[in-house]
Order: C-alpha cells, then structure tokens, then sequence
C-alpha cells in the first residue's frame, strides 16, 4: 500500500534502454490503464523521473490499496522509486 499521487523513479538506461512500469492487483493482475502496454517508455538518466500511463491521471486513486509493481528494464539501472504527492502535469 502507498500514498501519493505520482510514482517517481531514480534509473538510468543505455542509448537502447528502457524502463516500463505496470502497477498490478494483489493477484498479480495488471490494473486497468496500468498495464505494461499503457505506460510511456522510460529511457535516459534522472534522479526523479514522473512514471505517466497514457490516460494522463495520477495514481491517486489507488492510494491505500494494496498493489505490486511489475518493473521490465532493458539495459537499465533503476536506483529506487517512491511514491511522492505531487500533481501530474503532463
């Protein structure tokens, strides 16, 4: 379980590197709009890079319950990730 709004990563990938985020039920199962196929590609080397899924909204929603995440990187790093309660701009 979280809370905030935003999911914000500390990672860095090569040139062909990537990292994608799926946030998924206790089961295992991706949430809606949550999926792997749903978040923006991730790529390059920042200390507080905002995950997005292509709906836009925050994570807001899903604060207090409980979910795992599912993190897929090619020839990536990730140093951590938190959960933080800012506003999405995107």
């Amino acid at each position: 379980m979280f809370q905030g709004s935003t999911l914000e990563l500390n990672y860095s990938t090569s040139a062909a590197g990537s990292v994608s985020v799926e946030i998924q039920d206790v089961n295992g199962d991706p949430i809606d709009g949550r999926a792997l196929a749903d978040c923006h590609e991730i790529f390059g080397d920042e200390i507080e890079r905002t995950v997005t899924w292509k709906d836009g909204t925050g994570l807001k929603q899903l604060a207090g319950r409980p979910v795992r995440l599912r993190f897929v990187m090619k020839d990536a790093d990730l140093f951590s990730f938190q959960f933080v309660a800012r506003k999405v701009t995107e």
